[in-house]
């Protein structure tokens, strides 16, 4: 509960600029009431790594989160909730907690992890990595947009049969495009559909984007490929378990760095 009135106040923090934010030319993820919902502000607010690392239905999930969280800020908005000091002094905190994790964020970006790094992990952490590798037989139903794909994947999570959408909603893009793609694998050029499907439960529907189009996609069968996981499909894996570690190293650097050049702090 107290992790969710947090992101309320940060929503709230967010709603004064957009008030007066001029339109953006960039991809729209919902509109509330007139409020348009960018996947570049949602993208700021979880952290980019976070959101490369979500599979589509935790993606879908978050999206809904903030739908149902705008929802509740634009409430409390019109009940002149804002207005009350106590409210002003959470956003205030919010504030603080946003610029902080901003220049930590910043600070992060900035660190090169080599390649002889990602190897090395790797190799220490070989066992992780060991188990063969799983080729998943995807099947797709393409999309011209975001919207239609998102229509098609709860039609499916309620209860339509994937076949029946996919024969229902196939001559909405280039036909070849949906159907059975075959077993798919991390190293080939449709490696993008093995990423997602690894993140789904069997028959499960996910979402991806890909070039120009939208797909909703499951797998339908699962096998052991002949070679075990090289260190090349876990690259972005593994670069993500490295800044995690990171972080609190960031952030201890950040503050003796900080308080060294100008830490005036009383305690009173």
């Amino acid at each position: 509960m107290k992790k969710h009135i947090l992101y309320l106040i940060i929503l709230l923090v967010f709603s004064f600029t957009a008030c007066s934010r001029e339109s953006k030319n960039t991809e729209k993820l919902a509109e509330v009431n007139g409020e348009i919902l960018y996947l570049e502000e949602f993208v700021a607010m979880i952290g980019e790594d976070n959101w490369m690392t979500m599979d589509s239905s935790a993606r879908h999930k978050a999206v809904e989160d903030w739908v149902n969280l705008t929802l509740l800020a634009q409430t409390a908005k019109k009940n002149k909730l804002l207005e009350k000091q106590g409210v002003i002094l959470r956003q205030n905190i919010a504030q603080k907690k946003v610029a902080a994790n901003a220049l930590i964020s910043e600070k992060l970006s900035t660190i090169n992890i080599s390649e002889d790094q990602l190897f090395s992990y790797f190799r220490v952490h070989r066992a992780e990595f060991m188990e063969p590798v799983q080729f998943y037989r995807v099947q797709r139903i393409c999309l011209p947009s975001k919207i239609q794909a998102e229509n098609v994947f709860e039609k499916i999570r309620d209860g339509l049969d994937f076949m029946q959408a996919l024969s229902r909603y196939k001559a909405e893009a280039p036909p070849h495009l949906s159907g059975d793609m075959g077993f798919v694998q991390p190293s080939s050029a449709d490696s993008v559909f093995w990423f997602s499907a690894k993140q789904l439960e069997l028959n499960e529907p996910g979402i991806i984007k890909k070039d120009d189009y939208w797909f909703v996609i499951r797998y339908t069968e699962k096998k052991e490929g002949d070679d075990v996981a090289n260190f090349d499909d876990f690259k972005a894996e593994i670069r993500h378990k490295i800044l995690l570690e990171k972080q609190e190293d960031v952030y201890r650097e950040l503050l003796r760095e900080i308080k060294t050049k100008a830490g005036k702090v009383f305690y009173y």
